[in-house]
């Protein structure tokens, strides 16, 4: 069977954990409003976008969104973009906290939240009543491949040898990832390969680093997660990099694509930045260019190349179109999981 995302032995665990992250979320999400409303609302009263601005990571220090927020921080700062700008962390169910604290700041264009695929991919999952349609997607600047890995002393050599192994007895190669998105990864791999993702063990880890551990330590067989979060590892040569999971080859990375062995997977970690809704559209133009100048600093490319980032612009309509599409996929995966 699958576990559901919070890694819990069971179903009735399962369920009184994610009850308890979501209600853990909500008090959280009231102490983090309480210290940083003020803030916020300072911001948001700036006459000037470029006067000051609050980015909003919706997860806590140290993580990918954390990531992007603070090196965009950075490249405003560097280059005198805006003259006062903050980070704060509201971490919470997924990043629906965070988003359900931005959507409600309708018409304050001096806040940015940072989201991506596992920000839309919690709104499925948690059913939260904040949407990306309650906020004022602006841009997305960066995507992040997965890569499928197994520990270097494992029996599988290549990807085709994995599969045949699951393909036999699914139940007896335990998958692990650092989060949602790496589920979602592993259960395109196995709609691919003509698997059910419902007869799958998939066991969560809280993080890339758990994830890699799980592996070493033999409680999982095979892992999807970043390819930042493994390339040490990688490298290191103790674990086996079978296949990336990317449309196509990407200069600088060393590792055949799941496309290219067969297997047609191709969803990608991307991140995004929006702002809070009802904006006029001479301020979300501002935005817009805003983000655009940042991405192009010399702080944010040495970011994209310390992070092991891709650059992606996808702005305007193609945005939304982008936006509709990725839904509808993420929710079809879910779907398939039985979750």
């Amino acid at each position: 069977m699958t576990h559901r995302l919070e890694g819990a032995p069971g179903q009735g665990a399962a369920t009184r954990t994610l009850i308890g992250r979501i209600a853990g979320g909500a008090i959280t999400a009231a102490a983090v409003t309480i210290a940083v409303i003020g803030s916020i609302t300072s911001a948001a009263s700036g006459q000037e976008i470029n006067a000051s601005m609050t980015i909003v990571a919706p997860a806590a220090a140290g993580g990918g969104w954390d990531g992007v927020a603070r090196e965009l921080q950075q490249a405003q700062k560097a280059n005198g973009l805006i003259n006062n700008v903050q980070v704060v962390n509201m971490p919470g169910a997924g990043g629906t906290i965070a988003l359900g604290n931005v959507s409600v700041l309708s018409g304050q264009p001096n806040n940015l939240l940072v989201g991506g695929t596992g920000l839309l991919a919690a709104t499925i999952q948690f059913d939260s009543s904040a949407t990306l349609d309650d906020v004022t997607p602006l841009a997305v600047v960066v995507e992040e491949y997965d890569v499928i890995v197994v520990p270097a002393d494992s029996p599988y050599e290549t990807l085709d040898d994995l599969v045949d192994a699951w393909k036999q007895d699914p139940k007896s190669i335990p998958w692990t990832g650092g989060g949602s998105f790496d589920q979602l990864v592993v259960t395109d791999l196995a709609l691919a390969a003509g698997i059910d993702p419902v007869d799958t063990t998939y066991i969560s880890s809280d993080g890339g680093g758990e994830a890699i551990q799980a592996l070493l330590n033999g409680t999982a067989r095979a892992a999807a997660g970043g390819y930042p979060d493994n390339i040490d590892q990688i490298e290191a040569g103790r674990l086996r990099a079978l296949a990336l999971v990317a449309a196509e080859p990407i200069e600088g990375i060393d590792v055949p694509t799941a496309a290219e062995q067969g297997y047609d997977i191709s969803l990608t970690n991307w991140r995004m930045l929006a702002a809070p809704s009802g904006l006029e559209d001479a301020d979300v133009d501002a935005l817009t260019d805003l983000v655009l100048e940042s991405v192009e600093t010399p702080e944010w490319q040495d970011a994209i190349e310390r992070y092991h980032w891709t650059e992606r612009i996808i702005t305007g309509d193609e945005l939304k179109t982008f936006l509709d599409d990725e839904e509808a996929r993420i929710r079809a995966l879910y779907e398939e999981m039985g979750l």
